[in-house]
C-alpha cells in the first residue's frame, strides 16, 4: 500500500469517526431536551395502567403518537400489540426494540401525584391495578426513542421496528398472549429483525446506571401443578383415611431437596417454590384431595428438564409410598433470557456512550424471568437493566417489583432513549 492510499484510508476512517460523534451528539442532545415528554408520558400511563391483554387504551395512545411521527404503524398485533415501522434514508439492517406495556393486580400504596386508582376485572374478580414492575417506563422510553430517531430519519442506516408488547406478566387465564404469539404472528418477520434490544427498569439500581450480562441473564419460568387425591375421613380417626395434607406437605419438604442435593447449583442456580397449598374444608374432616402450584426457576436448559423430571419423581414416588396418587402438570411460560455474546461485546460501547464513564456493569444472573426470552429464538438478542433508584438509596431497601410500594425515580429515563437510539446507529458497523 502507498503512502497516498495511507493517507486517504486514514482521512475516511477518521471521517467516519467524526461522523458517529456528531450523531452521538445529536442523540444526547435530542434526548435530553425530550426528558421532560418522556417523565409526562410515564407519568399518563402510570396513572392509567390496564392489565395484560387488555391494554387498548395504552395501545391508542402509542399508536397515536407514532402516526405523529409519520411512522408506519400496526394495531391489533397479538390483541392489542402495536408496532411500528421506520424505514431511515440510507441502506443497513432491521433493528428491533421492545417495550412492555401491561400492569398488575396489585394496589398501590407510593404517595405519588399520579397514583394509581384504576380498578378492573381479573379472573372474574374486581382487582385494583397497578404499574408495579416499571412497564409504563419502557413505554415512554421507546416512545422517546422514536421520537428521536424519527426526527433523525434521513442519516438512520436501515429500518427500525418498534415494539410495544402486551401481556408481558402472563395473558389471564388459558388466553395466549405476550411475545410467545407477538412471535407466532410474525412481528419478527416482514422485514426480518437482525437484531432485537430490549430493557428493563430496577427499582434496585441507581438511576443513570445500566447493568448487563452476557449469556443467560434471566432464568426460565414454568409453573406447576400437583393434584394429589387420597381418602377423606373423620378427622378424629385419621386411620382410615390417606392424607393428602400430609402427603401435600412431604412433597413440599421433599421438592426444596431437588435443590439443596440433587441440582449442581455451581452450573447454574435453581429455585422451586409452592406458592399455593389448597385443601379441605372443615377443620375436623380429613378431605380427599389436596393442590399444590408453584412455579420451577432455571438458567439452563439441560438442568430445566431435569429437574421437572426429578419434581415428577419426587411427588409421585411420595403419593405412591402412602397409597395415594400424585399427577404432575407442569406448564412451560417463559424460556432462559439469553443474552447473545456477540451482540453484547459488539454493542457495549453504545450502552457506556448513553449512560457515562463507570456507569455500566456486569450483573449476576437473576432468577426472575422474561418473556423477551422468546425473541431470541428468532434474532441475536440483547437485554439489559436500566437503573430506576433515587440517589443514595439503599438497594436493600428498595421496594421490590409487583409490591404495593413499587417505586421508579423518573428523572433520568432520556439514559434509557440515549441507549436505545446509539444501539440503532451503531449496529450498522459490522
Amino acid at each position: 500500500m502507498n503512502r497516498s492510499s495511507t493517507i486517504l484510508i486514514t482521512l475516511l476512517v477518521s471521517s467516519l469517526s467524526l461522523h458517529a460523534q456528531d450523531f452521538q451528539a445529536q442523540i444526547a442532545q435530542k434526548a435530553t431536551a425530550l426528558l421532560p415528554k418522556v417523565i409526562e408520558w410515564r407519568r399518563y400511563l402510570h396513572e392509567h395502567p390496564e392489565l395484560s391483554n387488555r391494554e387498548t387504551k395504552t395501545a391508542e395512545y402509542v399508536a397515536a403518537h407514532l402516526r405523529s411521527l409519520g411512522i408506519e404503524v400496526q394495531t391489533g398485533i397479538a390483541k392489542t400489540g402495536v408496532v411500528g415501522l421506520l424505514k431511515g434514508g440510507k441502506p443497513g439492517p432491521v433493528v428491533a426494540l421492545r417495550a412492555d406495556m401491561d400492569a398488575l393486580p396489585v394496589l398501590e400504596k407510593a404517595d405519588v401525584p399520579f397514583k394509581s386508582t384504576v380498578t378492573a376485572e381479573y379472573l372474574g374478580q374486581t382487582v385494583p391495578v397497578m404499574h408495579a414492575c416499571g412497564h409504563d417506563s419502557h413505554v415512554a422510553i421507546l416512545m422517546g426513542t422514536a421520537e428521536v430517531l424519527a426526527a433523525m430519519k434521513k442519516d438512520l442506516p436501515g429500518t427500525v421496528k418498534f415494539i410495544f408488547q402486551p401481556a408481558e406478566e402472563g395473558p389471564p387465564g388459558t388466553e395466549e398472549g405476550g411475545a410467545p404469539l407477538m412471535v407466532k404472528e410474525g412481528v419478527m418477520e416482514n422485514p426480518v429483525v437482525d437484531a432485537i434490544f430490549g430493557l428493563h427498569i430496577s427499582s434496585s439500581i441507581e438511576i443513570g446506571k445500566i447493568q448487563y450480562k452476557q449469556g443467560a441473564m434471566m432464568a426460565s419460568s414454568d409453573w406447576f401443578t400437583i393434584a394429589i387425591k387420597g381418602k377423606p375421613s373423620h378427622g378424629s380417626s385419621p386411620w382410615n383415611s390417606i392424607d393428602p395434607i400430609v402427603v401435600g406437605t412431604q412433597i413440599i419438604n421433599s421438592l426444596q431437596t431437588i435443590v439443596s442435593r440433587q441440582a449442581n447449583i455451581v452450573d447454574a442456580p435453581v429455585v422451586i417454590t409452592v406458592g399455593k397449598f389448597h385443601s379441605g374444608v372443615r377443620s375436623n374432616i380429613i378431605p380427599e384431595e389436596a393442590l399444590l402450584e408453584g412455579t420451577i426457576r432455571t438458567l439452563d436448559s439441560k438442568m430445566q428438564t431435569d429437574v421437572h423430571e426429578r419434581i415428577r419423581r419426587t411427588a409421585t414416588k411420595i403419593a405412591e409410598a402412602s397409597n395415594a396418587q400424585a399427577t404432575v402438570t407442569i406448564d412451560k411460560k417463559t424460556l432462559v433470557t439469553f443474552n447473545d455474546s456477540a451482540l453484547v461485546s459488539r454493542m457495549l460501547p453504545s450502552l457506556q456512550k448513553a449512560a457515562g464513564n463507570g456507569k455500566v456493569s456486569i450483573m449476576n444472573w437473576v432468577t426472575g424471568a422474561e418473556d423477551f426470552s422468546f425473541y431470541g429464538t428468532k434474532a441475536p438478542a440483547f437485554f439489559f437493566y436500566l437503573g430506576g433508584m433515587p440517589k443514595g438509596k439503599d438497594p436493600k431497601q428498595a421496594p421490590s417489583h409487583h409490591t404495593p410500594d413499587f417505586y421508579i425515580d423518573d428523572s433520568m429515563l432520556d439514559v434509557g432513549v440515549k441507549a436505545f437510539c446509539n444501539l440503532v446507529f451503531d449496529y450498522k458497523k459490522k
